[in-house]
Order: C-alpha cells, then structure tokens, then sequence
C-alpha cells in the first residue's frame, strides 16, 4: 500500500473543479476546442462556448462533461451518469502493466485529491476502483466484467491495433465508482493513463476535477512511429530541455525520440571513438527516462563524412559503439549518410572497390547498411529495424544513386525522408506512395518543420498543416525537427501529435490553440498572450500566412469604427506585455522575438495615436528602429535580424504614419 499526505492546494483544486472550469460539446469524436479558440476570419461566430469563470454559480451546477481530449480520440461515446474520485482509490492491475503507467494514474489521483491509493485491495463501498489490463489478452475478468456492467463489450485479443486503448469511466450496473483502462499492450495501456489524467485536468484548465463524466474511449494511432528528431544545427538543447521534451512526447503520445544533435562530436568527427564515462551516464540518464515514457531511443551516428564504407574496421568501430549504447539500454539505432559529399571518396579502398559515380556511392552505403544490421541487429534480440537517411533524401523520382539502393540495401532497414524538398511546403500521400516505391523500403518521414536553423530570424509557431491526411497510412512513421528554441517548439510538437495520431479528425488552427493552452498551463493571461505572440510568428515555408488574426484586426480598424479601434488596442497592449506573461521557460526561449514584439506593438500603438491626431512621430520612429535593431546570431555564428510580423505590424504603423 502507498499513502501520501494530501496538499492543502489539490483539496482546494478538487472543490474548484466543480465549478467546471472547462466547458465543451459532448461530442462523439472529442474534437471540441479547449477553450474557445480566437475567431481569426473576423465574424464573431464560434463553434464552443468559453470556458466558464471560476465562481460562476450557473457554472457549478452543470454536470461534468467529456471535455477536448488531444490527441483527438478515434471513438468517444458519452455515458450515463457521473463518477466522484473521492479522497481514497482501490487499483488493480496486472502483472503486465510498468510502473510508468501506474506512476501516471497515481500522479493524476494525487492532483484530483486522492491521498491514498490501496494496490491490489478490494473497493470499500461507494469507493472508486480502477482497474489497468496491459493487453486485451490477458484481461481480468475484473475488467472484462466491470466493462460489461458498464455497458460496454470487452476488447478482444487483437482487435485493437498496436498501442491502442479502451477506457471506460462510470457507476456500474449497481451504482458502484469505477474506471477501466486496456491496452492492447503496455504502451497502450500508459496512452491510456495519459487520456485519463486529460479528464481529470482538462488541457487549458487551471484545476482538476473531483467528479468525472460517464463515458466509453477506444482510440490507437494512425501510423506506428510518431516523434521528434532532434537534427538541427546551432545551440543544441541542455541535458533538461532533453529530458522535458521526452516527458512531453509521452503525455502527448508521440513514442520516438531521434538522438542527432550536431554538437555531440562522438556521432559525427569522433563517431569512431566509444563514448567517455561520463557523456555515457548523460545519455544513460536520457535513455532510462525515454524507456519510463514508453519512447523508442533512437541513437544516431553519422559517418559519412569521413568514413572507409570497405573498411572492417570502421564496420567494427560501428558496432562497437552500438554496443556500447546497447549496454545502457539503447534498443534502436540510426546511421544517417545525409550531407554529405558523394562526389569523392574517403579513401582509396572504397575508390578500388567501387569505382566512381553515385551508383558507386549507393553500392558501398548498402554494403555498409547491411553489414550492420546482420552483424549487430540482427544479432541483438528486441532491436528495432536498422534507420537510415539516403545521401538524397528529397524527392522521389528513380534515380541511379536510388535505384542502386533500393536494388542492394537490406529490406530491413528503414529509409528517411523529407519530401520533395527539405523543407517541405507540402506532403502528399501520392509522393509518399512514390518515394516508397523508388526507395523500395519501409519510408519514414523526418519532416523539418518547425526548425529554423535555415531561418534564424523567425520563430515558427505555426501548427503542422500541409500534409494530407492519408499521409500517415503510407508511410512508416512521422518526425519532426524541432527548433533551438526547445519550449517554443512545443505548439507546433503538440500539433505534430495530434496529426500522426488522428490525422482524420485533425484540425490544425483547434491543435494549435490547445498547444498553446497546455503551454499556458491553466494562466489565462499566459494563454492570451501566448495567442498574440503565436500569431505574429507563424509564417514559414510550410505556409506563408502570417498574423492572421492581427491582420483582420488592422484591417477592421481601417474601415473605421469605435469597435475595431478598441479591439485592435487591446490586442496591441496584451503583445507590447507579453514577455511578462507568457512562461518563464518560454520567455527564456523566445526573448529576442519577445522583445521585438513589444516594440513593434508599442510603435503601433504609437502609430494609431498619430493618425488620430495625436502622439509623436519620432517616437513612433524611434520604437520601429528598436524593434529592427534585435539580432540573434545564426549556427555559423553570423548576424541575423529578429523579425515578428513582418508584412503586417511594419505596413500598418508606415501607413498609419502616412508613409504609404
């Protein structure tokens, strides 16, 4: 048995979640917003109602309801009835389910109140019990019968796909509080914990709910590797933000996490040499907790630069270093062949073995590829499929360097790819189809979105869009290269989940606000700034709208009216604060872009008051040089300047100074 003492904060949060401090539809598909998201279109029409003020009477009396759940769930059917948490829980689970899922239904007990959980004890009476199976196969008939008298059929072996889940809340046939989670194996059942910590804490709400809606969830991704590939150039992420990131892919249920960070000179000048004592109990460290959040480790080498493809002894210093990685509990492995130049060789054994072109080229990465995944993969039971990206991983159309490999390369190993350009505007299901077929191997996407090492001036806060929704079902997997910026990559990340999750129900602007929300933390005035901020820093390459919500409000207020005046005033005021009311880590991230958006908002605000007869030019001017004067310096180490709605905040003051 485990008991902890109940913090005064979680009894107050437990009464405070009564007054249903977040509101949303009842809908069959769990896709409503989780708060009401900004009108960008310039109607005032919304599709949800915000959520209700704390200390609102007409609030506390509605009844709980199934609020947004994001990853947005396959299947979620409202049920009958309520169920109250209370102050102690009975658990059962069994023996499949890891402690990380358990650490997880425990985590969010305490946060609803709960100040004892009884392990393996039967339920007293009116008390809540939960019952966790790790795979439809081995389900209790606990489970099996508590989901009956829910109303609702038990999963049958192999009738949820891979990482699946069933959850199922509500009073049974007899009235009696009870929870059940099912996984079709243990990763589902801890997506499943997630999905139950999300009710208990709507996203974007303040407080947890002490009583919780009658409702049935079955859900599974739409494709089987979802993740972030940590691949960018410039200042690379502490051994923290690391550790966050892992942490924040396993609540929002992305499962891979690609180790390439172009600092670690032991995967790129000195991939030959094994790892020092103390770098390995870094990474150590960030293997043990990507294994607790149920996140594949993906560590990658990269030796093309400098490697002998003939050479047993550079095969030997591949497997070698595997090996090494292998001890502290890395199960999957990359060795990426991209940029580099494959116009020349690295030695002259290769030039004697393989003679001259890309074909050439193709031939002696294959080799290589190969000999890795017998000699080490395939040696080593329970590791993944060798990973590995083409020296031309852009497009799709045959090639020689292409067809050479997709002719001699090992059928296990799984190629990467970025779509037709490195940064891709767009993903098509047709090209995806393509590249799978001139690759002829299983084509994992490493999408660079919302990286900005190419673009250092911007932050792109955009949600992921331009991929079609069938995309995920043809590929085998989805990663995305995040920024430098680690919490100001999250909206985007959060976006990222929510599509190779459920790219049917997927909506970018919904996903992105909730990515906000769940950054924002409960804080309304963090959210709100958060939503100002996001909007003047989200057009890149993926799309080119930028400040779309501020650019309505300018053009509003230029076709006159108290109305648009005073909204477009508010909406400048809450930018010109922002770096005050977003979040600490985020402040941090962002501080240039912050401060640059405040100056810009306060020259506008400066702008509005000259074309309205009053305030001063020259300060206007003054505060538009400020706010071109913040640089940031690129990964080469070269000047760049910090841009924040470029095309709209520098147009507007211009024209409302009568220089256009």
């Amino acid at each position: 048995m485990r008991q902890w003492p109940t913090p005064p904060a979680l009894l107050l949060g437990a009464a405070l979640a009564l007054l249903g401090l977040l509101l949303g539809a009842v809908l069959t598909d769990g896709s409503q917003d989780p708060a009401a998201p900004e009108n960008t279109t310039g109607n005032n029409r919304s599709s949800t109602s915000a959520p209700p003020t704390p200390g609102d009477d007409s609030a506390a009396q509605l009844p709980p309801r199934v609020p947004a759940l994001w990853p947005t769930p396959r299947s979620v059917q409202p049920g009958r009835g309520t169920v109250r948490i209370g102050t102690t829980v009975a658990l059962h689970a069994d023996s499949g389910t890891d402690a990380a899922t358990l650490d997880t239904v425990a985590r969010t007990l305490r946060e609803a109140g709960v100040h004892q959980v009884r392990y393996g004890d039967r339920a007293q009476r009116n008390e809540l019990l939960i019952t966790i199976a790790s795979e439809p196969a081995q389900t209790s008939d606990e489970a099996s019968t508590t989901l009956e008298t829910l109303g609702f059929e038990p999963p049958k072996p192999k009738t949820l796909p891979t990482s699946g889940y069933v959850l199922a809340i509500g009073p049974d046939d007899k009235g009696r509080p009870r929870i059940v989670l099912v996984g079709a194996d243990p990763a589902g059942a801890f997506h499943a914990a997630q999905t139950l910590a999300q009710l208990v804490r709507p996203v974007g709400s303040s407080a947890p709910r002490a009583e919780l809606p009658a409702v049935h969830i079955r859900d599974w991704p739409a494709t089987a590797i979802r993740g972030i590939v940590e691949g960018f150039y410039g200042t690379p992420w502490t051994q923290e933000q690391r550790l966050e990131q892992l942490d924040f892919a396993a609540r929002w249920k992305l499962n891979t996490y690609i180790y390439t960070p172009k600092d670690d000179p032991y995967l790129r000048a000195r991939w030959r040499d094994p790892y020092p004592a103390s770098r390995l109990t870094v990474l150590r460290t960030l293997v043990q907790r990507a294994t607790a959040d149920h996140i594949t480790f993906v560590h990658a080498v990269s030796p093309g630069p400098t490697v002998c493809y003939s050479s047993p002894g550079d095969t030997a210093a591949l497997t070698g270093k595997f090996q090494q990685l292998w001890d502290i509990g890395v199960r999957a492995f990359a060795v990426p062949l991209d940029d580099i130049d494959i116009s020349r060789w690295n030695c002259a054994r290769d030039q004697s073995a393989y003679g001259t072109g890309k074909a050439a080229v193709a031939r002696a990465q294959a080799d290589l590829l190969g000999r890795i995944q017998r000699e080490f993969i395939g040696t080593h039971r329970g590791a993944a499929p060798l990973i590995t990206v083409p020296t031309e991983y852009t497009g799709a159309r045959p090639s020689a360097y292409r067809r050479t490999l997709a002719a001699r390369l090992d059928p296990a190993v799984t190629v990467m790819w970025t779509g037709a350009q490195v940064v891709s505007p767009t993903l098509r299901t047709a090209q995806a189809r393509e590249a799978r077929n001139t690759y002829a191997h299983p084509v994992l996407v490493w999408d660079n979105y919302p990286v900005n090492d190419y673009t250092p001036g911007h932050l792109l806060l955009g949600p992921y869009e331009g991929r079609d929704r069938t995309l995920p079902g043809v590929v085998a997997g989805l990663t995305a290269n995040p920024m430098n910026q680690a919490s100001a990559s999250a909206p985007a990340l959060f976006s990222l989940a929510a599509y190779t999750w459920n790219p049917g129900k997927y909506r970018p602007e919904a996903a992105l606000d909730a990515g906000l929300a769940a950054l924002a933390d409960g804080d309304t005035r963090a959210l709100t700034a958060l939503r100002a901020f996001a909007d003047v820093n989200r057009a890149s390459r993926v799309s080119a709208v930028q400040a779309p919500r501020l650019a309505a409000l300018t053009a509003a207020y230029w076709r006159g009216g108290a109305t648009a005046e005073k909204a477009l005033r508010t909406r400048l005021t809450v930018l010109a604060g922002a770096r005050d009311a977003v979040p600490a880590a985020f402040r941090s991230a962002a501080s240039p872009w912050l401060a640059c958006a405040s100056d810009w908002a306060r020259a506008a605000l400066g702008a509005m008051a000259v074309h309205e007869g009053r305030g001063s030019r020259s300060e206007v001017r003054a505060l538009r040089a400020a706010a071109r004067a913040h640089t940031v310096l690129n990964w080469q180490g070269r000047t760049r300047e910090v841009e924040v709605g470029a095309g709209v905040l520098d147009t507007f003051v211009a024209r409302a100074l009568g220089e256009t």
